[in-house]
């Protein structure tokens, strides 16, 4: 890989630079194995100036985390033009066309994160949950429009479908079987299915919305 020229940052756009490294580099190997040393070479810089912008190799791994789940967020917002079109379970099959096509492009990095040893420590795994609740808070700020009132089984089930739709997905990344369409639809007609755990009359909306 190719060693970045060492130019002038200010502290702000060092630390951003060394972070984005770290999320290039995650993308050919798994976290654990992003080691100061390399990153300190790519920048160009020492590894001692490396840990005047992190506490310790740790905190810089978890910046790489935080980075890429933001990106994947933003990457996988609504459209505010299906939003306009007010069509709650179009915006769902949207949000997820854009996730698919972001894993599909950092399928290192997604599975990585997902299966590798950072699942298994704490901070990691925080941001993980953050990064879920967002998608949740997504999902179920659409449910009203369709006749749906968020309740806590029905944030049980949205956050059961987050979770079906990740393992899914991962599969499919290692075995496609199904086309890119056909994931997304089976991962939007999945959300129903799910919904019947939390009321009867709940799936029975959503089947009706997804059919339509």
């Amino acid at each position: 890989m190719d060693v970045v020229k060492r130019t002038r940052l200010s502290p702000e756009q060092r630390r951003a630079q060394l972070i984005d490294l770290g999320a290039k580099m995650l993308a050919q190997r798994p976290l654990e194995q992003i080691s100061v040393e390399d990153i300190a070479d790519q920048a160009g810089v020492s590894r001692g100036l490396l840990f005047h912008y992190f506490a310790s190799k740790h905190d810089f791994h978890l910046e790489i985390v935080r980075h890429t789940s933001s990106e994947m967020l933003a990457r996988t917002a609504p459209d505010p033009y299906v939003e306009e079109a007010r069509d709650p379970m179009q915006i769902l099959r949207s949000v997820l066309a854009s996730y698919v096509d972001y894993v599909t492009e950092n399928r290192g990095t997604y599975v990585s994160l997902l299966r590798g040893t950072a699942s298994g420590d704490p901070d990691m795994r925080a941001v993980f949950e953050q990064t879920r609740a967002v998608m949740s808070e997504r999902t179920l700020e659409q449910l009203p429009a369709i006749g749906i009132e968020p309740t806590r089984a029905v944030d049980l089930a949205v956050r059961g479908w987050i979770a079906y739709v990740e393992e899914v997905t991962i599969t499919w990344l290692r075995d496609p079987h199904l086309t890119r369409d056909e994931l997304i639809e089976l991962n939007v007609q999945a959300l129903p299915a799910l919904a019947i755990a939390a009321a009867p009359e709940i799936a029975a909306a959503l089947v009706s919305a997804t059919t339509t």
